[in-house]
């Protein structure tokens, strides 16, 4: 009966102390993204934040904020720097204002053809850990990134090759992207995409730059806008997920290692999902009227080559943005895309 009685306790001890254990392991992370809830992206990010409850068996919670829900899109980064969220799932362009070398984390506008070919960088290429020398002093950590494919230009007039770029006015975000396209003799506007519809109809631009093909259709642009670049070659926007450094510290290496396997699963997600929207918006093209230009590998290399002269042109801003472009470079040479 002794032994009987100082077995149960022992086992009753060591259940509790597991439990306790069990439960200072358990933490909750604040995550905001812009993307709503009921897009394509939104439903992917539901997923990631199940797989990471599902596979923690309940020692990550994740309260999710959707469509910018806390604080402005372009305010997330900073919000989960100082404690307000914990991480960031939207873009790291909106930090261009705080270093130019951000908007390489995010678009490097023509550099790469594939989202692959980006997420190969990120991943194997020394990307994650130049975009972590740049997160560093902002007490963040950069953990993945997710991005679904190239977008495609939308025009009202044929954009068969680069040439057909001159005196091509078209919407188009600031920055990066406006200089390359100004190089190449086309006219971007900058302007809210909430002006794109009556702009396209009153002819103030002749297209716009908006999003995947996929997108695009859906948004209507292609009831105005005839003619299209698939695949695009111009543009691949890549959202990320970063996180305060002690609040990722503060995770035990399992839970670190969870969400970084759930995120590389969000990653490939990303890509099939938006291949297989693209290739069913693709099929429609015809019934709606459009013609779809697909660009000869010369003329990708002459955008390329563009691409890269304004890069260097950014990589003079600072000794960040100067490191950034030297990685991306020195990748694009390794997988043959440049010389």
């Amino acid at each position: 009966m002794k032994i009987k009685n100082k077995l149960a306790v022992t086992t009753a001890l060591a259940l509790g102390m597991l439990t306790t254990a069990a439960a200072a392991g358990d933490v909750t992370l604040r995550i905001q993204s812009h993307m709503a809830p009921e897009s394509t992206q939104g439903k992917l990010l539901a997923n990631f934040v199940d797989d990471i409850e599902t596979m923690s068996e309940g020692s990550i919670n994740i309260e999710f904020f959707y469509s910018a829900a806390v604080v402005k899109s372009a305010e997330t980064f900073d919000a989960a720097s100082t404690g307000i969220i914990d991480c960031d799932m939207t873009n790291g362009s909106y930090q261009t204002g705080k270093n130019p070398a951000f908007q390489f984390v995010a678009d490097t506008m023509g550099g790469y053809d594939t989202p692959m070919q980006y997420l190969a960088w990120v991943n194997f290429g020394g990307g994650r850990e130049a975009i972590n020398e740049i997160y560093k002093p902002y007490n963040m950590h950069f953990i993945g990134a997710q991005v679904g494919g190239q977008e495609s230009l939308s025009s009202t007039k044929p954009l068969p090759n680069i040439d057909s770029l001159k005196n091509f006015k078209f919407r188009s975000p600031p920055g990066l992207e406006t200089e390359i396209f100004q190089s190449l003799g086309a006219k971007p506007v900058v302007m809210d995409f909430t002006e794109i519809f009556t702009a396209l109809e009153t002819g103030i631009v002749d297209g716009a730059d908006a999003s995947t093909l996929a997108q695009n259709a859906s948004l209507g642009l292609y009831d105005i806008a005839k003619h299209t670049t698939y695949p695009g070659f111009h543009s691949m926007s890549s959202d990320q997920l970063a996180c305060r450094q002690d609040a990722w510290d503060s995770l035990s290496a399992g839970q670190q290692r969870i969400i970084e396997t759930a995120h590389k699963k969000l990653m490939t997600d990303y890509v099939m999902v938006t291949m297989i929207e693209n290739g069913e918006a693709f099929g429609k093209m015809d019934e709606m009227g459009v013609t779809t230009y697909d660009w000869s590998p010369e003329d990708r290399s002459k955008f390329r080559d563009a691409a890269v002269a304004a890069w260097d042109a950014w990589a003079e801003k600072t000794p960040e943005a100067a490191m950034m472009v030297k990685s991306h470079k020195d990748f694009l040479k390794r997988i043959g895309l440049s010389k």
